[in-house]
């Protein structure tokens, strides 16, 4: 590859979002030209996207900065067949009302990374429900299914993987990989689209949606650009955490929390994390890297205030960020923590331990509560629980709540109504 001369791809390089490229010279000249369109594929899983799908926004939003064109696609279609990557089983089939409603969930987050409209580089979002669902099967065998090798489709990731395992791979899911090579041909007739970007685990799924546009007669040429899919420094999946996924609607997961996932980032993953979910200059993420010892701390809480302030906005940020550093650095009530009712009721007749660590999210299971007082880790009021048998009563709530912590970093108030 020669030297990089586009904004767009010397961004992608220098950041840390380019894992594969079908053609990094034929983009470059594209993307110089200002003639990018991408795309990146949102299926309706689930009323809010988390935040392994993050990195991919961020693509698209530089994508925009630097004058191309972005298209979110959701995936009111593909929705109904099921994407088999990474999965070793079959995905529950959802209702189209199931969809459309996680599809009105996922839309929000959007607006806060990309401006749409009618311009050159305003954004698209579009549904592939408008030309999946009407699709007459046969016509579609005829005019899309003979262009696929059965024999070649077995070999991609996403069913390879499967039957490598002996695990059983749908006819519907096997599908799949049709209809998205088939969703880059129609957002090309439709809007000009010309690049596929996602997760590394779609690579395969891209590409052939590339073979698909030569064979269906698309004259121009159509790219494929990936992003790692990213695990900590220590291994463990991007956006996992022991209560559940990372979402980035507040209605799944609060602003504070969402401060307190990225606060808590290990050190060694600060300044690829910094470059990846934020837009801060390369030259001051590189002076925050630079922090050593106790100071890195600034570094994280500077992640964490850059990265909620794009999905959550720059007020509630703040908030969240001064909410930590009251509870942290004062010890003192922020009565801004996340906060969730409980009938006086339960309080009056005695709400046990484990039921109230769980029902306040800080646990999954009352076993793992039980494996946090043996080690210390939980809190009631700052004090450490010190047996699973304790019971809450109203005469705990200080100033109307009561302070469930986990260590040092996760508190929840309960909140007798």
């Amino acid at each position: 590859m020669t030297t990089l001369k586009s904004d767009f791809l010397k961004i992608m390089t220098e950041r840390g979002f380019v894992h594969q490229c079908s053609d990094s010279d034929g983009l470059d000249a594209l993307a110089q030209r200002g003639e990018i369109i991408a795309y990146v594929g949102y299926d309706c899983t689930a009323p809010s996207l988390h935040v392994g799908s993050l990195i991919s926004i961020m693509m698209l939003a530089w994508l925009q900065k630097s004058g191309g064109k972005p298209i979110a696609l959701m995936g009111g279609g593909t929705t109904r067949v099921g994407d088999p990557s990474g999965k070793d089983e079959t995905r529950q089939l959802r209702t189209v009302a199931e969809i459309d409603a996680n599809k009105n969930g996922i839309k929000r987050v959007f607006s806060n990374f990309l401006s749409f409209g009618d311009g050159k580089s305003d954004a698209l979002m579009v549904d592939n429900a408008e030309w999946l669902a009407p699709l007459n099967y046969i016509d579609f065998l005829r005019d899309v299914g003979r262009h696929f090798s059965v024999n070649r489709m077995l070999t991609m990731d996403s069913a390879r993987l499967r039957l490598d395992r002996e695990q059983e791979l749908s006819f519907i899911e096997f599908n799949y990989m049709l209809l998205q090579a088939y969703d880059f041909v129609e957002l090309n007739r439709r809007y000009g689209c010309n690049v596929q970007m996602g997760g590394s685990d779609q690579w395969g799924n891209i590409v052939t949606g590339i073979d698909l546009g030569r064979r269906m007669g698309v004259k121009e040429q159509l790219f494929a650009l990936t992003c790692p899919l990213l695990t900590t420094a220590s291994g463990a999946k991007m956006g996992k955490t022991a209560t559940g996924a990372v979402w980035l609607n507040e209605e799944q997961l609060s602003a504070y929390d969402y401060w307190q996932f990225w606060r808590n980032t290990e050190d060694a993953d600060v300044e690829r994390f910094l470059k990846l979910f934020t837009m801060l200059p390369l030259d001051e993420i590189a002076k925050l890297a630079a922090l050593g010892g106790a100071e890195i701390n600034e570094a994280k809480k500077r992640l964490a205030t850059e990265a909620t302030a794009l999905v959550h906005g720059r007020a509630k940020a703040e908030a969240a960020a001064e909410t930590a550093r009251k509870t942290f650095e004062q010890g003192a009530l922020a009565t801004d923590l996340p906060t969730i009712d409980i009938a006086r009721a339960d309080l009056d007749s005695g709400l046990g331990i484990l039921t109230a660590f769980v029902k306040a999210g800080l646990v999954a299971s009352n076993s793992e509560a039980r494996r946090q007082i043996q080690g210390g880790g939980l809190k009631v009021n700052d004090a450490p629980v010190t047996s699973d048998k304790s019971v809450l009563k109203t005469t705990d709530a200080e100033s109307g709540v009561i302070k469930l912590s986990l260590g040092k970093k996760k508190h929840v108030l309960l909140k007798p109504v």
